[in-house]
C-alpha cells in the first residue's frame, strides 16, 4: 500500500548538500524533491541503544534535517558490543550526548535535539508532537505501549523494531491507514516470561540488520516512496538467514484504535505491563534480603542454600560465591522443587532480583515459606561485595 509523502519539501538544497547526497538524487524514486522531504523531516528516535544506534546514524547520512534523541541512560562497557553510536570513551557519558556528537560528525547538516530523560506518560505527548515520525528502538513492553498508545492519539506514524538473540523483527503501526501495536499485541506477556537482551543476549550485529530495515520505513514514509511496512510484520531469523512476512490486520475491537475504543487517554503502562507480578511483589515484601546480608549469612556460616535462578550462559560470566545454579524455568515447570534441600533456608538470586522474585512466588505456594530472595541481585552483589569481578 503506497502513501502519500509524510512532509512537504524544503524551499532548497545548498550546493553542499547536492554534492553529500547525489547518490540519492539520481534514484529517480528519491530525486531532488524526496531529498528536499528528507531535509524537511523532523524524526524522534526513542532510545540510543541498540536499535537507535544505526537508526541515528543512517538517518543523518541520508539528511533528515532535524533528528530528536529521547535517552536518560549513560553509556556503560557492556552496551558497546552492539551500540556503535557510542565509543570506549564515551563510557560513564549520557547516551544522548554521545549519540548527538556521533550524528553531527556524520553529517553537520543535521540539526539534533537532546532530550535527556525517562519517556514517561508526562512528557510523551508534547515530546511527540514536535515530531512527523517516531522511531521505536525500545527494549521494554510498557515504553512500547506507552510510545504506541501516544502515536495513535496524536495519528501519527511510528516505525517500531524488536530484537532477541538472532531474530529480529520490524513493522510500521499507522492507525490511520492500518493496525497498531495493539493489534498485533494487545496483552503484554506475563511478568518474567519474555526475557529481555540484558538477560537472554543478542547478536550485536542484529542491531544494524533491524535498525537497518526500520531506517529504509522511515524514509519511503517521509518521501511517499513504495510500499511500507503497514500492515506487515518483517520477521528476521539471522540464524537461518531468512525473512518472513506476517500480514496484520487492523483489530475493529482493538483498545485504543479500534471502533469503540476503550484506551482514550495514557494509562499506567508499568502496572499494565506489570514489571514484577502481584504475587512476586506480595512474595518479596518482606522476604528481600540484601546483598550484605548475604555476606553476613555467608560468613557466619548460617545454613542457607544459595540459588542462582540465572541462566547457564549468565552464571558463567559472575557468579556469587557457594551459588548453585537452578534456571527460573526449572521452578515454573516444577522439575526443580523437588531437589531443594529440606533443612536449610533458601536463598535465590538472579541478575537484578525480577526473576528471582518470580521463582520465590513459586517456592512460597510451595510452602517454604522462609525462602528469600536478595534485592539487586548478582548485580547488587559485584557493586557492594566484590567490585574487582566483572558485570554484564
Amino acid at each position: 500500500m503506497s502513501l502519500p509523502p509524510l512532509v512537504e519539501p524544503a524551499a532548497e538544497l545548498t550546493v553542499d548538500e547536492v554534492r553529500r547526497y547525489s547518490r540519492h538524487l539520481i534514484i529517480p524514486d528519491v530525486g531532488m524533491a524526496g531529498q528536499k522531504r528528507l531535509k524537511n523531516a523532523k524524526v524522534l528516535a526513542v532510545g540510543a541503544g541498540g536499535l537507535g544506534s544505526p537508526a541515528l546514524m543512517y538517518l543523518a547520512a541520508a539528511g533528515v534535517g532535524t533528528l530528536g534523541i529521547v535517552e536518560f541512560d549513560e553509556v556503560d562497557e557492556s552496551n558497546l558490543q552492539r551500540q556503535i553510536i557510542h565509543s570506549q570513551a564515551d563510557i560513564g557519558r549520557p547516551k544522548a550526548v554521545s549519540a548527538k556528537e556521533t550524528v553531527q560528525g556524520i553529517n553537520p547538516y543535521v540539526q539534533v535535539n537532546i532530550h535527556d530523560e525517562r519517556l514517561d506518560s508526562s512528557n510523551v505527548m508534547e515530546l511527540f508532537s514536535q515530531y512527523d515520525l517516531i522511531v521505536d528502538g525500545t527494549d521494554n513492553f510498557a515504553t512500547r505501549y506507552l510510545v504506541n498508545d501516544a502515536c495513535v492519539l496524536l495519528n501519527k506514524p511510528y516505525v517500531w523494531g524488536s530484537i532477541y538473540r538472532f531474530d529480529g523483527q520490524a513493522s510500521v503501526f499507522w492507525s490511520e491507514h492500518g493496525p497498531c501495536y495493539r493489534c498485533l499485541y494487545p496483552e503484554p506477556p506475563p511478568p518474567g516470561m519474555v526475557p529481555s537482551c540484558a538477560e537472554g543476549g543478542v547478536l550485536g550485529v542484529l542491531c544494524a540488520s533491524v535498525g537497518s530495515i526500520q531506517v529504509t520505513e522511515a524514509i519511503k514514509l517521509l518521501t511517499g516512496t513504495g510500499d511500507p511496512l503497514v500492515g506487515r510484520l518483517m520477521v528476521y531469523d539471522a540464524l537461518e538467514m531468512t525473512y518472513r512476512q506476517v500480514k496484520v490486520r487492523k483489530d475493529p475491537d482493538c483498545a485504543v484504535c479500534g471502533e469503540n475504543p476503550t484506551v482514550t487517554e495514557l494509562i499506567d503502562y508499568e502496572a499494565f505491563c506489570g514489571v514484577v507480578s502481584d504475587e512476586a511483589q506480595a512474595a518479596a515484601q518482606d522476604s528481600t534480603i540484601t546483598p550484605k546480608q548475604l555476606k553476613e549469612w555467608i560468613d557466619a556460616d548460617e545454613k542457607i542454600e544459595i540459588i542462582d535462578v540465572r541462566e547457564p550462559n549468565e552464571y558463567e560470566i559472575v557468579s556469587i560465591p557457594g551459588a548453585k545454579l537452578i534456571p527460573k524455568n526449572e521452578f515454573l515447570m516444577g522439575t526443580a522443587l523437588q531437589t531443594l534441600p529440606q533443612d536449610r533456608r533458601i536463598v535465590l538470586h538472579c541478575k537484578t532480583g525480577v526473576r528471582s522474585a518470580e521463582v520465590l512466588a513459586v517456592l512460597k505456594n510451595a510452602g517454604f515459606a522462609d525462602a528469600v530472595h536478595v534485592g539487586g541481585g548478582v548485580i547488587g552483589w559485584v557493586h557492594q561485595i566484590e567490585p574487582a569481578k566483572p558485570v554484564y
